[in-house]
């Protein structure tokens, strides 16, 4: 062996020269270049075969450094990857596939759909809780009271009584998943049926969507129709109870100037009868004629005895007969004007009058609030029973021909997503941590 070939067997691989090849031979296509103008490019020559041996060694340096490749294989971590893949997500979505398919009874939906209207069509769909006279401002009141009403506890419990709800959603025997099991409390019910039965409200329009999910058509159908008759019932009650609350502020009104005017008819009643007179005017002109009768009297007594006096003597019986009978009037007409009172008064005339005059006034005022509340009671029964709502249903309770439920492979596409998505999760987290030790 000669020293060239020690050399080349005893050095490492990487170190091994590469054969460059033969050079390149000037192609014929390409004129050479004149001798003038090669001389001026022999720097640039120069540089780029310097470039070619460095790159060259550096070649030479990355093959010494290149790790050896190996053929790829399945270690333990890939079959534990393959195992927990399999045990996490293909084994549960298989058995939820075969319950879906092989257990899980079918069911039938019905729809209704409804909206609450108003008499008033300026006032369509307002609301029934506010004041009625408030338009615009309480059809979405009315609409979340009756969505929040079907489901709720109280219609559960309405409808339990009338369609029994319990054997409806327990009809499929070998479907304990779908079905809501025996001797089912309240809480489970109502959470059943919150499962079973989807409501929906459209804001824009007002309309409420009632969707019902049961193991028979028939069923289904009578859930929709309780749920009709129910929110009904409901609108017509808070009707009711809008209509009591417009009338309630006119009716106390009411109610308040009646219960003056009569008060004061009894004050007046009580005057007259502690007084013994119907109308203290009419007595007064009486006692006012009596004096002016009693002033004619004495003029005419005083005018007769001035013409006694013309012929016969003071001492004259003619004479003195006069006197008493001008003194009678004068002190009658005297007691009449000092006392101005009136037989079996309790007090003055005066006083009397007064308070006569003082019951008419307050006698005006109270007819005058009656009339006025009793016209504001009219028109606000008017006003109420004009604005009164109603529920007005769109589509009635449907009757389905074909089972659309459970969803079956949707059910399924979703639990292998859900599985996927955690068991990847899991996977993740697992090499995070071990990593990171």
């Amino acid at each position: 062996m000669t020293e060239a070939s020690k050399e080349s067997a005893s050095a490492p691989l990487a170190l091994r020269a590469i054969d460059p090849g033969p050079a390149a031979a000037p192609r014929p296509d390409r004129p050479a270049r004149p001798v003038a103008e090669t001389g001026g490019d022999a720097a640039a020559e120069s540089g780029k075969k310097r470039n070619r041996r460095r790159n060259k060694r550096r070649s030479r340096l990355a093959v010494a450094t290149a790790p050896e490749v190996r053929p790829a294989s399945v270690r333990p971590r890939h079959w534990a990857a393959l195992a927990s893949f399999a045990l996490i997500v293909l084994a549960p979505l298989v058995a939820s596939a075969w319950y879906l398919y092989a257990r899980a009874a079918d069911q039938y939906h019905s729809d209704v759909a409804f909206s609450i209207r108003s008499e008033d069509p300026g006032a369509a769909a307002t609301g029934i809780l506010g004041a009625i006279t408030a338009i615009g401002s309480k059809s979405a009141s009315d609409a979340d009271i009756v969505f929040e009403y079907i489901r709720s506890q109280q219609i559960v419990e309405a409808i339990d009584d009338e369609l029994d709800l319990r054997a409806i959603f327990n009809r499929a025997e070998n479907d304990p998943v779908f079905t809501l099991g025996p001797d089912a409390p309240i809480e489970t019910l109502v959470a059943h049926w919150n499962r079973m039965v989807e409501v929906a409200f459209e804001s824009a329009t007002g309309i409420i969507h009632a969707q019902a999910r049961a193991f028979d058509p028939e069923d289904a159908r009578a859930i929709t129709a309780a749920i009709l008759a129910e929110s009904g019932e409901l609108v017509n009650d808070l009707s009711d109870q809008a209509r009591e609350d417009a009338v309630r502020h006119a009716r106390e009104d009411f109610e308040y100037a009646e219960a003056n005017l009569a008060e004061v008819r009894k004050r007046l009643a009580d005057f007259r009868r502690e007084n013994r007179i119907v109308d203290p005017s009419a007595d007064v002109a009486g006692q006012m004629g009596l004096l002016g009768a009693l002033q004619g009297e004495l003029a005419q007594a005083l005018v007769e005895r001035d013409m006694l006096l013309s012929f016969a003597a003071e001492d004259d019986q003619r004479v003195i007969q006069a006197n008493r009978r001008i003194t009678a009037i004068s002190n009658r007409i005297e007691e009449e004007r000092a006392s101005l009172g009136i037989a079996g008064a309790s007090g003055a005339l005066t006083e009397v009058i007064g308070a006569y005059e003082e019951l008419l006034v307050d006698l005006e005022f109270a007819n005058s609030a009656y009339t006025q509340t009793l016209s504001g009671l009219i028109a606000a029964r008017a006003e109420a029973q004009r604005q009164s709502s109603y529920l007005a249903p769109h589509v009635s309770p449907t009757l389905a021909e074909t089972p659309l439920y459970p969803r079956r492979l949707l059910l399924v596409g979703l639990v292998g997503l859900f599985l996927t998505l955690g068991w990847g999760v899991a996977l993740l987290l697992y090499y995070n941590v071990r990593d990171n030790r």
